[in-house]
């Protein structure tokens, strides 16, 4: 009798496990449809401090307090939280910075923007760039805006509606300036 309970339980034991873990198959497509978000990134990194080279040469050096990479359907990265921009030039100096608050680099097209308090400065001709808004081409090096752009030099500041200059600030192109300058006292060319 007692035999014939043991294998009862015995039994009755070994299918409650079948069915415990029979139950528990995880089909990973299930959990993605369940839990997938296109719009959540793939990695997030706190405190990026990388150093693009070409050459052996840098080139570009960004610092993000935290950034999301997205690899899916375009590879964008995203920075936030405040950014920095390093601009070197051919020997490995820097030229140019700029400064936000947020960033996103699109890989795919070779494209950058960054807004909400946005500084570019001109570290050799100490000048400076605010604005809310500029935008970045990796094929021809520009950088462009149609926002209101304020431009602070030793002899002036500028002020006007969209700018487009080279990433190390060397000169600028006002779209739509505005201002006064006394070109007696200033250091500034006008080209006819």
């Amino acid at each position: 009798m007692l035999q014939f309970l043991l294998n009862k339980f015995s039994l009755l034991f070994f299918t409650l496990i079948l069915i415990l873990f029979g139950s528990c198959v995880n089909d990973l497509e299930e959990i993605q449809k369940v839990t997938y978000d296109e719009k959540t990134p793939n990695e997030v990194i706190q405190d990026l401090d990388v150093i693009y080279l070409d050459s052996g040469l840098a080139k570009i050096q960004v610092i993000s307090k935290i950034t999301e990479i997205q690899r899916s359907p375009e590879s964008i990265t995203k920075l936030k939280d405040k950014v920095l921009i390093n601009f070197y030039s051919n020997k490995g100096e820097i030229v140019s910075s700029l400064t936000a608050m947020y960033g996103e680099i699109n890989f795919t097209k070779g494209e950058m923007y960054v807004q909400d308090s946005v500084k570019l400065y001109n570290i050799k001709k100490k000048q400076s760039l605010e604005t809310e808004r500029l935008n970045w081409r990796k094929k021809d090096s520009t950088i462009y805006t149609n926002s209101k752009v304020t431009i602070k030099t030793p002899e002036a500041i500028l002020y006007g509606t969209g700018i487009k200059t080279k990433q190390d600030f060397t000169y600028y192109q006002f779209l739509k300036p505005k201002g006064k300058i006394d070109l007696k006292k200033s250091n500034i060319k006008v080209e006819d």
